[in-house]
This record gives structure tokens, C-alpha cells and sequence, in this order.
């Protein structure tokens, strides 16, 4: 006697692969946190992580690349260890430093919206060098538009002191920009 089962789809392939990018880069960025540059003060480390924010923009769009990041602010606020230098959980995230990391949310929303022109991502290789560069200085600029006036906040720095006290930060992160555009286009990522 044998049986005969009809398979249903729930999803499409093109969702799972999205999804499952998502969850790469989530983890990604957790890993890019540990590779990080510790300096004294109350300074935030120089750190990787933006490349995270910068290739969920580029490669998912803003809704799957937000949902990336979210990911990722989700198991830190969790409490494991994925902020920069190991940092975790709520007391982590209202710190000075909470700012720039729903910042990088905001930021892969930026990118992905500048960059695809749409929610759903659309290949690179039909989007101009210019256009990923332009999308991913926008998402530099949105996170340090969210962290700045945090870190000000919470540190009870005026807010050009908070600026410039990023501002080389801003300036590193602009070379991050053009590094990660440079991987994605000279990798077989753009295609995708």
C-alpha cells in the first residue's frame, strides 16, 4: 500500500536564502564586534562591526537587512556577548555606546533603501558604484545621527562635545564605506 503526500511550500526559496543571509551576517557582525581596538576613557573601541550594517544594506535591502541587525541587537540585549569588546545586555545598550548600535540598525535601513530603491533586494551588479557608495555614506551619517545625541545624553557631553569627540571615529567608519563597497563589487557578492 503505498502513500502519496502532496508537498506545500511555505516559504519560497528566495525568502529562505534571504533569511538565511540574515542570520550570516547577524552573525557576522557579532563576530566583526571582537575585532576590535580598545581606547582609554570612557572612548568607544574602534571596531568592525559596521561592516555587518554596511553588507546587510548592500546585499538584503532594508527590510531583510534591518531584520539582520535587529538579529543581532536581539541576542546582545539577550545577553551573549556580541557588542564590541564582549559587552551584552540592557545595562550594555543604554550605555554611551547604545546609540551607534541602534544606529546600525538604522543605518542598514538607509543603505538597503538607497541602494535596492525598494524592500526587496534587487542584484548589485544593476546598481552603480556611486549609488552603494552614496547608500552606505547615508547609513554612516544615520548612525552617528542616533549615537551622537545618545552618547551626549547618557554621558552628559553638550553635543558638539560628543561630536567632536566622534568625529574621527566619522572619518574612519567613511573609509569602512569604500573598503566594503570595494569587497562586495570586486567579490562574486554582486551578482547576487
Amino acid at each position: 500500500m503505498s502513500q502519496q503526500h502532496e508537498s506545500v511550500e511555505l516559504v519560497g526559496d528566495e525568502t529562505v536564502r534571504h533569511f538565511t543571509t540574515a542570520v550570516l551576517i547577524a552573525a557576522l557582525t557579532a563576530a566583526l564586534s571582537y575585532v576590535s581596538i580598545p581606547l582609554p576613557g570612557a572612548l568607544p573601541p574602534f571596531s568592525l562591526q559596521h561592516f555587518g550594517m554596511f553588507f546587510a544594506g548592500l546585499l538584503l535591502g532594508p527590510l531583510w537587512g534591518g531584520l539582520a541587525l535587529s538579529l543581532y541587537l536581539l541576542v546582545g540585549l539577550a545577553g551573549v556577548p556580541v557588542f564590541s569588546n564582549g559587552g551584552a545586555g540592557l545595562g550594555y545598550f543604554l550605555g554611551p555606546t547604545g546609540g551607534f548600535l541602534l544606529g546600525f540598525l538604522v543605518g542598514a535601513v538607509v543603505a538597503g533603501a538607497i541602494v535596492h530603491r525598494r524592500v526587496e533586494p534587487r542584484s548589485l551588479s544593476s546598481v552603480s558604484t556611486a549609488i552603494q557608495v552614496a547608500g552606505l555614506l547615508a547609513a554612516v551619517v544615520a548612525v552617528y545621527v542616533v549615537g551622537v545625541p545618545w552618547m551626549a545624553a547618557v554621558t552628559g557631553l553638550s553635543l558638539g562635545r560628543a561630536g567632536a569627540t566622534m568625529a574621527p571615529y566619522f572619518a574612519v567608519d567613511v573609509v569602512k564605506a569604500g573598503v566594503a563597497v570595494a569587497i562586495v563589487r570586486g567579490g562574486s557578492l554582486a551578482g547576487r
